[in-house]
């Protein structure tokens, strides 16, 4: 299984849309907090829809108690566009945490340092993709590479 990390999510439009991506992969999905929504949000709950209870949720009450909660040895894989090394170039491996920052400014300089970056192609004018999106990018490259 492969973990989807949402460090910081702002948009609980994005949230919800990505959970049901989790619970349509079985993947846990991990919110870090401060989050910029709570989480019975309305508009969180309806990009859900009704697939709440499906969804392995994980939070997070702050980055370190994230890291406490990761079993020894996990591989953290940082999602952004400012990373060097491409998606496509990744070779998943089961227990990997896809780490995204929030929609308005990305992953911090210090977590960017620790992990090996990703970055999904994006050949166009276009500076970055929608959370969801980049979320549902990698998760179904992950999936296909782990479940054919």
């Amino acid at each position: 299984m492969v973990h989807l990390v949402l460090y910081q999510p702002e948009i609980p439009q994005n949230t919800g849309n990505i959970a049901r991506t989790a619970a349509a992969l079985g993947f846990p999905l991990h919110l870090i907090r401060p989050l910029g929504f709570r989480l019975g949000d309305k508009r969180l709950l309806r990009a859900g829809l009704d697939y709440w209870p499906h969804v392995d949720l994980r939070v997070h009450d702050s980055w370190e108690a994230f890291l406490e909660a990761m079993p020894p040895g996990a591989r953290v894989l940082a999602f952004s566009a400012r990373a060097e090394g491409g998606l496509y170039g990744v070779r998943f491996q089961e227990g990997d945490y896809l780490l995204f920052g929030p929609e308005t400014r990305g992953l911090p300089p210090e977590i960017l340092a620790r992990f090996p970056g990703v970055r999904i192609p994006m050949p166009g004018p276009v500076r970055s993709l929608n959370l969801a999106v980049a979320v549902g990018v990698a998760a179904y490259e992950a999936y296909r590479q782990l479940k054919g």
